[in-house]
């Protein structure tokens, strides 16, 4: 992790678009090369970020997922903003879009539903258990391949995962009420059977009391 001096961080960030941003302060930043800079606050309490800051974290995580060719952002740098008490990361995005930007598009039908059900086995298969899985973090590239953002909040094993982290994991995609409508409105079953094709460990019946 670099220091960044704050003089040099105005800089990085002058002119840049806020993306998000809470009570305190900015957290994601589209520098004006296009480049991102998210940034997370430094915990005071004991906690794990404390010696593993969520920035640390994002880049490993890039690095892991890179490794087991699943599409991520390219990390470029990881910064410590003493100043700010802020931790950095800068990085190079994903393309594309996110599934809930063009779940209303006319390309978004059960085509898709199904590639994101053997997109999650594959996550499943190359031990990534990703807590914060929603449609808001999935990316469809301009390649029509799919790939994660967001990513600080990721374990991965490995070997493939266990039967309770894929059902829980699932538990965690379905939390959003418009993301589940568009996966399993009016009973649609192609992202459902999408995983299924994909993996051999769950079985239909333990999906389906995972999604209810």
């Amino acid at each position: 992790m670099q220091a960044l001096d704050h003089a040099h961080y105005l800089a990085l960030a002058e002119g840049a678009e806020v993306l998000e941003a809470d009570h305190s302060g900015n957290k994601v930043l589209r520098l004006t090369d296009g480049s991102m800079l998210k940034l997370f606050r430094r915990k005071r309490l004991v906690s794990s970020a404390a010696w593993y800051p969520y920035a640390r974290r994002f880049a490993d995580n890039c690095v892991i997922l890179a490794e087991r060719d699943i599409p991520c952002p390219k990390v470029l740098s990881v910064f410590r903003i003493a100043k700010i008490q802020r931790d950095a990361v800068h990085y190079a995005p994903l393309e594309g879009q996110t599934l809930r930007q063009i779940m209303r598009a006319p390309d978004s039908g059960d085509g898709l539903r199904a590639e994101l059900g053997r997109f999650i086995a594959e996550l499943h298969e190359k031990g990534i258990y990703f807590r914060s899985a929603h449609l808001g973090n999935v990316i469809l590239t301009p390649r029509r391949t799919l790939g994660l953002i967001d990513i600080a909040d990721m374990k991965t094993f490995r070997g493939p995962l266990r039967k309770s982290l894929r059902l829980r994991n699932f538990k965690h995609m379905l939390r959003y009420s418009e993301d589940r409508k568009w996966l399993l409105g009016q009973n649609n079953q192609a992202f459902f059977n999408g995983y299924l094709a994909a993996q051999s460990l769950c079985t239909a019946k333990e999906l389906t009391q995972a999604m209810s």
